[in-house]
């Protein structure tokens, strides 16, 4: 079959009112990719060689997010909706050009698996015009029915025209499936709309197809599969259901996760084995973590790079551009933002490093900030190896310690500290006797004289 090219069709033309939504349905995001992308991803996994998406309301918008998730696809405008062999016939154009194998998909089933897809093409490879891909609901209530006799699909028969004993067939259509391309437009030709609504359905061409003589199967996919997303609550439910796959790839992969159902991950989370992750973790896209990494609780990462056993949190944030070298700390409640944090080195509490290097093995105390930004341009801190930033400190970009730089708390430091210097930026301390008594006796008594006036 790896010889045999293959088009992926993908229906993306709903306008998902449901979502209650400006933007188009299929845009909407699981695990921080449209949910159509992960379609694309699982018909390229499948071995599809080319891609049609068949889009209609937000057509622009929807041309210009493909370019990101899948820049070599062909996009076909749907005008008017007519059904879905109407739908997968816009893509005519790219149908005709003479694929071995045709797949029908939906772009709000993001949970699709590549090995469902690739199940439904080995059908074809092995004889078959049509394959159908079906699945088992808990309750069947509402779908369609696979009517099989002697291995072959007889029939796809609506809920409402079924007989009583095919109400009982569990078994039901998934709605993709998988056409050979030398019967594909043919077949699709073929399908009237003498229905009550008028419309062209796809499921007709397995009858078509049968009455030719040509053979036409089922395949089976776990329910998960064929889960569409119609609003936002099915949403929530097909996102729980990717995390809930991805955690277990995860764990079997080597990855401790303590409390996994907290655990959120996106859909290009990279993680090493060895790695401890705390409850209540948050990595957004663009995280790469190597191995032996320990992450610690309600820690949140976006775009940030994670060395060999490095720590992080509990309570940090790293922002994109965040790059933790081999054994770096970034602590509790701190935020580090395009900057990197050489090995060895600690951020522990209650900091912001922006825009910044901080070099192996240098400590960067409590409180301190690198304060990179006038308002207008963002500025450069540079923190040599073995540095030592006091608590309380705020290095004025663009400025640079030494290595080995020694910076007492609570300093300002606006020039350039050389290597193994210790420089001061603060006030002198001036001490007066007995004035906080007479401070702490005039504020009481204005204290006293606000709240008799408010009576």
């Amino acid at each position: 079959m790896s010889q045999r090219s293959c088009l992926s069709v993908i229906l993306a033309a709903g306008e998902g009112t449901r979502m209650k939504s400006a933007m188009p349905k299929v845009l909407h995001a699981i695990a921080g990719l449209p949910m159509v992308a992960h379609v694309v991803k699982a018909a390229e996994a499948a071995g599809a060689t080319g891609l049609a998406l068949v889009i209609g309301h937000g057509a622009e918008e929807m041309r210009k997010a493909a370019q990101k998730f899948a820049p070599k696809a062909e996009t076909f405008v749907q005008e008017k909706r007519l059904g879905t062999a109407h739908a997968v016939l816009a893509a005519r154009e790219a149908i005709s050009k003479g694929y071995d194998d045709i797949l029908v998909m939906f772009g709000d089933t993001p949970l699709i698996d590549a090995g469902a897809l690739a199940a439904a093409r080995q059908k074809l490879a092995e004889g078959a015009a049509v394959a159908v891909i079906g699945f088992r609901p808990p309750n069947p209530t509402g779908y369609g029915r696979l009517i099989e006799k002697g291995g072959r699909l007889t029939a796809i028969r609506e809920e409402k025209d079924c007989s009583e004993a095919e109400k009982k067939i569990g078994f039901c259509n998934a709605g993709m499936m998988a056409v050979a391309g030398k019967h594909a437009l043919r077949l699709l030709d073929k399908v009237g709309n003498n229905n009550a609504k008028g419309e062209f359905y796809l499921t007709d061409i397995a009858e078509i197809a049968g009455a030719e003589g040509l053979d036409v199967v089922a395949t089976e996919a776990g329910f998960e599969n064929a889960l569409g997303i119609n609003n936002r609550a099915e949403l929530a439910e097909a996102e729980g259901i990717w995390q809930a796959r991805r955690r277990r790839e995860a764990m079997l992969a080597g990855v401790t996760l303590i409390a996994p159902e907290t655990v959120h991950f996106s859909h290009d989370t990279e993680i090493g084995a060895d790695t401890i992750v705390e409850p209540n973790v948050w990595f957004g896209l663009g995280v790469k973590i190597s191995t032996g990494a320990t992450i610690h609780a309600f820690s949140h990462l976006t775009g940030a790079t994670i060395g060999e056993n490095s720590e992080v949190g509990p309570f940090a944030r790293l922002r994109p551009g965040a790059d933790l070298r081999k054994k770096a700390k970034v602590g509790n409640f701190c935020e580090v933002k395009q900057s990197t944090v050489e090995e060895g080195a600690k951020v522990n509490h209650l900091t912001y490093i922006g825009d910044a290097r901080v070099g192996a093995g240098a400590n960067i105390g409590a409180g301190t900030i690198t304060c990179n930004y006038d308002g207008y341009s963002k500025f450069f801190t540079d923190i040599g190896e073995g540095a030592f930033i006091g608590s309380n400190s705020s290095l004025v970009a663009p400025v640079s310690i030494g290595k080995g730089g020694y910076i007492a708390s609570g300093s300002v430091i606006t020039e350039s500290v050389p290597d193994d210097a210790l420089a001061f930026g603060r006030a002198r301390q001036k001490t007066l006797p007995g004035k906080g008594k007479e401070l702490r006796e005039r504020f009481a008594s204005v204290a006293a004289a606000r709240k008799k006036a408010a009576e």
